[in-house]
């Protein structure tokens, strides 16, 4: 058997090849993609909350969405996968539009996510939850489901499959127990390994360490980046920048719907635009300097510019001493 380190190794170093080329732009095209998306956009009343202009997922490689709180990342996940409409745009996954198609058949074409929020079925216990995972069940049939000789072979096969995933991710104690009884990082690693029960090309993971106890991190660390190892290509939401520069072979970076900047890690954490949709455009400037600029007109000038709006005239900010009530 290959040793384990060297086998992620080998994939890690083959997809950062991959992406070796790509520039580091956003909507940047990539070699092999996997995932392909156009013109993408989902309003809110009169919120724009996705404007995604192009954005390509390498195959075989593990990348990260990040972006600050509120920046769409959710919610462009929902379009891709069936959970919401979006109200214009197009999406291919392996060259088959998705666009339209609901969420089960989504996962039935190899492409399954997770949410920040689990969704276990709390009343059914550890392996009745993974068996549901499974595809193409002869005995959800009506009729089949009367007839046990014609699905049973295959149920025993399902759950053989379900424990080997339940032993690969040590939830294999837990097998009986109800997944309501689970803590918060278990839970986590029960969606994961149900979604795995579809077999799928395409792993999509919502905030995989949101909430999840410190003790089992490097454990949940080493489960997404084994997805890579078996073949799988992943895409992950994530706001813990140390889990992105672990594990991410590429990074895009969403702010306000849109593509920001696109590139491996370390080119990404450095970018100027990232910083700035972190921390805001004038983090680094004094409260001096910004009220000079606020008197002046010019920092609403800025403002203006990045929203693509006319500035408003500019007020002076007078210091007379009184306080508001006038005293």
């Amino acid at each position: 058997m290959p040793d384990d380190n060297l086998s992620l190794t080998a994939k890690r170093e083959a997809a950062v090849a991959a992406l070796a080329d790509v520039p580091r732009e956003p909507g940047a095209k990539k070699p092999d993609p996997i995932l392909v998306a156009d013109d993408v956009k989902r309003h809110f009343g009169g919120l724009l909350a996705v404007d995604v202009d192009h954005v390509e997922v390498q195959r075989g490689a593990i990348t990260a969405l990040i972006g600050p709180n509120g920046a769409g990342k959710t919610t462009f996940f929902n379009l891709l996968t069936g959970f919401d409409r979006a109200n214009s745009g197009s999406w291919t996954f392996n060259g088959r539009s998705l666009h339209g198609t609901p969420p089960f058949k989504v996962a039935r074409a190899g492409m399954v996510r997770t949410f920040q929020l689990t969704k276990a079925l709390s009343k059914l216990t550890v392996i009745e939850n993974m068996r549901l995972g499974a595809t193409g069940q002869r005995g959800e049939s009506f009729w089949r489901a009367m007839l046990p000789f014609t699905w049973r072979g295959q149920e025993d096969a399902i759950t053989e499959r379900a424990e080997e995933l339940l032993a690969r991710f040590k939830l294999d104690t837990k097998r009986d127990d109800f997944a309501g009884s689970l803590s918060g990082g278990q839970r986590k690693l029960l969606e994961m390994a149900r979604a795995l029960m579809v077999g799928p090309e395409l792993v999509m993971l919502d905030e995989p360490m949101a909430g999840v106890n410190p003790a089992l991190t490097q454990s949940l660390l080493q489960h997404v980046a084994n997805l890579r190892e078996q073949g799988m290509t992943v895409l992950f939401i994530e706001h813990d920048m140390d889990m992105v520069r672990d594990i991410a072979d590429w990074v895009v970076v969403m702010g306000q719907g849109r593509i920001l900047a696109e590139g491996p890690p370390e080119t990404v954490m450095s970018d100027h635009k990232v910083i700035d949709a972190y921390l805001g455009a004038h983090h680094d400037q004094s409260l001096a300097e910004l009220e000079e600029q606020l008197e002046t007109g010019t920092l609403a000038e800025e403002v203006a510019a990045e929203l693509g709006q006319a500035p408003a005239e500019a007020v002076p900010v007078e210091h007379t001493g009184e306080t508001k009530d006038g005293r």
